[in-house]
């Protein structure tokens, strides 16, 4: 199974919706909470590019935020990567 990360803060509705996503998938899944940890919120967007949260990592590499997860999931290229 595919090592699955997601940088998240609190409130975040896009957030909520990944994480329910991905439970109701079944895929095993890391939460970095960067709430009220804007140094960290900053080397990640620095590191990753991405420059709202979620962000999320599948086996190290950017995916995207909640929309770009379902985008792959409905286009029927996620179960590939999670394997």
């Amino acid at each position: 199974m595919a090592k699955v990360v997601m940088y998240s803060k609190i409130p975040c509705p896009y957030c909520d919706r990944a994480k329910v996503f991905l439970k109701n998938k079944g895929v095993a899944f890391e939460v970095i909470d960067l709430t009220d940890k804007p140094d960290e919120m900053q080397a990640i967007k620095n590191e990753t590019g991405w420059m709202t949260v979620p962000i999320i990592m599948i086996n190290g590499k950017l995916v995207g935020g909640y929309t770009d997860l379902k985008a792959l999931e409905d286009e029927g290229k996620l179960d590939g990567l999670l394997v």
